[in-house]
């Protein structure tokens, strides 16, 4: 059978971000899969309430626990997120420092974003003229 492009896969112990909801934005686990459109997920280290979550409002994550039962309850599930420093992986992952530079450019007010402008240009400047001395040597 040839090997499949897919990586991600809704499985126990998956790793999800909530795109919509009042914890939209948080990780959490899937601790059992209801059916096909519906899983049960928790999030005992990011305060996400154990609740039944639509895939439609999830997005999968790379990250995945290990050796986690189906059905597990939150102590379990707290247990082992703990035990391979989830919280401190997805702070880690290049998607989640991505996001937090979005939402920290987002805050910006306009003198914010006007510091930035400068600072962008100066770093060009600088840029510029060091390519230019280098194709002069």
């Amino acid at each position: 059978m040839p090997e499949s492009n897919f990586k991600r896969f809704v499985e126990v112990g998956r790793v999800v971000l909530l795109k919509t909801g009042p914890s939209a934005g948080k990780i959490a686990v899937i601790a059992e899969i209801i059916d096909h459109n519906r899983a049960i997920i928790d999030g005992p280290t990011t305060s996400v309430p154990r609740q039944a979550y639509p895939y439609k409002h999830l997005t999968l994550t790379p990250l995945k626990l290990t050796g986690l039962p189906r059905g597990a309850g939150t102590g379990a599930v707290r247990r082992l997120a703990e035990k391979e420093a989830l919280a401190e992986k997805w702070e880690k992952s290049a998607w989640a420092q991505r996001r937090t530079a979005i939402e920290k450019r987002r805050s910006l007010n306009d003198f914010g974003r006007f510091s930035v402008m400068l600072a962008k240009k100066q770093r060009r400047d600088v840029v510029r003229k060091a390519v230019h001395k280098a194709k002069k040597a």
